[in-house]
């Protein structure tokens, strides 16, 4: 399903609400270039969740835990990532058994790790600055 947001607030309200579909163990693939509104959907993923905690870019931590909502969040950047060997090292399975939403940006980085029945969003520059062409597949939602 592909979806066209003109702002960031828009990209969050799409993420938000995917969040009402979303069931515990869920892991969402992100794909998109820098800055292109990956964690400006998880906020909004965060907020549809529950979760009343400041959503931030986990780049440098690989991983921020978002407790609270009617589902835990986890927030991946495998950015740093060479492998998905080193997913497994940072304790990958210990997250998915938690029975959260585990939201992966730059998961084409570790693509061998995922499932292929997990949901994928693939985030796009459109004509302006501000659009983004969203595209959403996979999981349970086709």
């Amino acid at each position: 399903m592909e979806h066209v947001t003109n702002s960031p607030s828009e990209t969050e309200a799409l993420g938000e609400s995917l969040a009402g579909q979303l069931e515990p163990g869920t892991v969402i693939a992100f794909t998109g270039d820098l800055g292109a509104g990956k964690t400006a959907f998880v906020r909004g993923l965060a907020r549809g969740l529950g979760v009343r905690e400041r959503v931030t870019s986990p780049t440098f931590t690989i991983v921020n835990e978002y407790e609270g909502g009617r589902l835990p969040l986890f927030h991946f950047d495998m950015y740093r990532l060479g492998s998905a060997d080193e997913l497994f090292d940072i304790g990958w399975e210990d997250y998915l058994a938690r029975g959260g939403v585990c939201a992966v940006e730059w998961s084409e980085n570790i693509s061998d790790a995922l499932d292929n029945d997990c949901l994928r969003v693939d985030i796009r520059r459109g004509e302006n600055d501000d659009q983004r062409i969203i595209t959403i597949g996979g999981g349970n939602l086709d």
